[in-house]
């Protein structure tokens, strides 16, 4: 046969099989047990079928006798069957134990493996949030705006050189110190070290809270 497609995939190889021998091989569902040496039967009847290698066949078999659902079938007492489906020998106690051993050993592997994936997973939780450092910022900047000096109505008795007041010049108070009294104003310099002349109404007494 000239460009032959090779079939490599086991799941195909078995669907081959199926529908090649279908009293012998099944693709789904329940399997049958094979007789003892069904590799050499296949191998003669598939001798000019170039589709499968021996390579190929030989894992592919390997591959459905140790399935589940093949393991399952390996009772005592339950027929071996050929090709055609015709049955022969039975299945003795000590091939279906240790078909039992096998199955058991492998469901346990799944399921082992099911759980350690289970268990590699983040806890799924959406009330979960990362708390933010900045609330503990924000309260601190709250309290340190408390603190600051608040800016009260100057009195007659506080009017002295000394006093420190804030200057309301244009839209912000500036601190400052009182530096001279007269008729016609009130002499303060700002921290700046500028000296200005303000009337009494633009100062404001400079209160520090506790």
């Amino acid at each position: 046969m000239e460009n032959t497609v090779k079939i490599t995939d086991n799941k195909a190889v078995i669907a081959l099989l199926a529908e090649l021998f279908p009293a012998c091989f099944s693709d789904k569902g329940a399997a049958k047990p094979l007789k003892i040496g069904i590799f050499h039967d296949l191998v003669a009847r598939l001798a000019d079928d170039e589709r499968v290698s021996k390579t190929t066949l030989r894992s592919t078999l390997r591959h459905y006798t140790n399935s589940w659902r093949y393991l399952e079938s390996i009772k005592a007492d339950a027929k071996r069957i050929d090709l055609d489906g015709a049955e022969g020998d039975a299945i003795d106690k000590e091939h279906a134990d240790f078909a039992a051993v096998q199955l058991a050993e492998s469901k346990a592997k799944v399921a082992a493996s099911k759980k350690t994936a289970t268990k590699k997973k983040p806890p799924a939780n959406k009330n979960y949030k990362i708390k933010s450092p900045t609330a503990k910022l924000d309260t601190s900047t709250a309290k340190k705006s408390v603190a600051k000096p608040t800016a009260i109505k100057l009195t007659d008795a506080d009017l002295k050189v000394g006093t420190s007041v804030s200057v309301k010049v244009g839209k912000s108070p500036l601190p400052a110190v009182i530096t001279e009294i007269a008729k016609d104003g009130v002499r303060v310099q700002l921290n700046t070290g500028m000296v200005v002349k303000v009337s009494q109404s633009q100062l404001r007494l400079m209160h520090h809270g506790k």
